[in-house]
């Protein structure tokens, strides 16, 4: 698989609960991310997931655009958040070393019910 394509199985996998597995398949063992809202190892991030995924089991996952920056990889993606009403446009940028993700930055966006471009997020 390519970057890109690791990238957005991984995003998939841990949307839809299967974060463990995800982490084994496709991130480093010194894996760092930059979620301001958790400590930035590899275990906070993987056990956060883990429970916002029994938490909210109902999340659908859509990326809309995949950006190939060789060792980087941007994705962006519509995340509905259906338990809580709420639909996010979301970043994901993705650092990789020989195949797997070493680094991850995301960043995301609350999508307004009534925003006045009709051109929308995505």
């Amino acid at each position: 698989m390519e970057n890109p394509e690791i990238a957005v199985a991984f995003l998939r996998m841990c949307a839809h609960g299967e974060v463990r597995d995800a982490y084994e398949r496709h991130v480093a063992a010194g894996f760092v991310h930059h979620n301001a809202w958790f400590p930035g190892d590899r275990e906070s991030l993987l056990l956060a997931m883990e429970q916002s995924a029994a938490k909210e089991p109902n999340k659908a996952f859509e990326p809309k655009q995949v950006v190939d920056g060789g060792d980087r990889v941007a994705v962006l993606s519509h995340l509905v958040r259906a338990d809580a009403g709420v639909e996010v446009a979301v970043v994901h940028i993705l650092r990789f070393e020989a195949g797997r993700i070493v680094e991850m930055w995301d960043i995301g966006q609350e999508i307004p019910k009534d925003s006045p471009n009709a051109l929308g997020m995505f």
